[in-house]
């Protein structure tokens, strides 16, 4: 039967091995997760108790972008967060991130255009854009600049997007606002559109993360409720859009989803004040972070950039393998710890480098460190 190029997409590695780490404890293997993003927590207390009140209700269809209460509270959380006096209109909720990302690339580019992104970067953004017929432009950047784009990495290359994750995934590292208003002053200059991926915000270990709303509002700024509000499984996100792009988003909206899960959106809505539990939450992962920096090195992962948020770790591997994908899984089948190849991340590096996520239990990570230090220990 007939197939269009543009489904051949490359897969989610990491999503391959959480499922080869479901086999194995489904054949009674002992495995600690370090191979994704996903909160040990569950979704605010708030957030559960409104939706249990709410089954009783008709849980129809809401308005495409989103009932108006959650686009109002979205806004207020800009105002709490960055000092941003938002316009809820502009408030668009959607399916996930990932549900942001098709609404944004569709509105913004014509099948051809170019889009840069940060190697290594989140790996879905290039297979959603190979999915609408846009081509991704890595974009190789370095160690020393903390795993993030520049604007020297932008010149000479032909772009009409560039999305750009601050903390970034996989190496947790952020922006600063000069860093953040350099990258978006050269996109502005040369009439590139500038999609900023902020999922990660309000997971920081020092100064909190910048948003690009306080810089410009031309941008197109994606976050979720899945990684700070510890709601994966519940698919909602949201973006903030300009003002004269609004109706465009709208339409497209309408006809590719009709609308946000409506049961998500009374969660999220509960859960935009549920503070003082979502900040014990980032303490545990401050102190995950801890045992990590720590603990990784004595197991011989020595080459790592500190992160300043998310709940990831990214190691440069080249002094112990050339092939991650064969040591992730050596890793899972030896130590019994799940860990992502960087070749999810970085097509043209990764082979030299691993990401380890720190969103368990402290329990988990101290006896991942644990047998990490031990296999390792025997490797050497």
């Amino acid at each position: 039967m007939r197939r269009s190029s543009r489904g051949q997409v490359d897969p989610f590695i990491v999503m391959d091995v959480v499922e080869a780490a479901r086999a194995a404890e489904a054949a009674g293997r002992s495995i600690i997760h370090m191979e994704v993003g996903q909160p040990a927590t569950p979704a605010p207390e708030a957030a559960r108790r409104a939706v249990a009140a709410s089954l009783e209700q008709t849980l129809g269809y809401t308005v495409a972008l989103g009932l108006p209460a959650l686009r109002q509270g979205i806004a207020a959380l800009y105002a709490r967060w960055y000092g941003v006096d938002l316009d809820p209109d502009r408030v668009v909720v959607t399916n996930g991130s990932s549900g942001a990302f098709l609404l944004a690339f569709s509105a913004l580019f014509d099948a051809g255009d170019r889009v840069g992104l940060g190697e290594p970067g989140y790996p879905s953004y290039r297979q959603i854009l190979r999915a609408l017929s846009l081509e991704p432009v890595g974009l190789p950047s370095s160690a020393a600049n903390r795993y993030q784009p520049v604007p020297a990495d932008l010149d000479g290359v032909e772009m009409q997007g560039l999305i750009v994750a601050s903390p970034g995934n996989p190496s947790g590292t952020m922006l600063g606002r000069a860093e953040l208003a350099a990258l978006m002053g050269v996109c502005d200059r040369r009439g590139i559109a500038f999609v900023s991926d902020e999922i990660y915000h309000g997971l920081h270990y020092g100064p909190r993360a910048v948003s690009a709303l306080e810089i410009s509002d031309s941008a197109y700024v994606i976050n979720s409720f899945s990684k700070y509000f510890s709601m994966t499984g519940w698919r909602i996100g949201w973006m903030v859009v300009p003002e004269d792009h609004i109706r465009t988003v709208e339409r497209l909206a309408q006809n590719l989803f009709i609308c946000p899960p409506h049961v998500s959106q009374i969660a999220a809505l509960a859960a935009l004040d549920s503070v003082e539990e979502m900040e014990a939450n980032r303490a545990v992962y401050a102190e995950n972070r801890r045992l990590m920096l720590e603990g990784l090195p004595k197991a011989g992962f020595t080459r790592i950039a500190p992160p300043d948020g998310a709940f990831y770790i990214y190691a440069d591997i080249s002094d112990l393998t050339g092939d991650s994908l064969a040591f992730a899984a050596e890793l899972l089948r030896e130590a019994g710890v799940a860990v992502t190849p960087g070749l999810d991340f970085d097509p043209r590096r990764g082979a030299r480098t691993l990401r380890f996520s720190y969103a368990g239990a402290t329990a988990d990570i101290q006896e991942g460190l644990r047998r990490l230090q031990a296999y390792m220990a025997v490797r050497r």
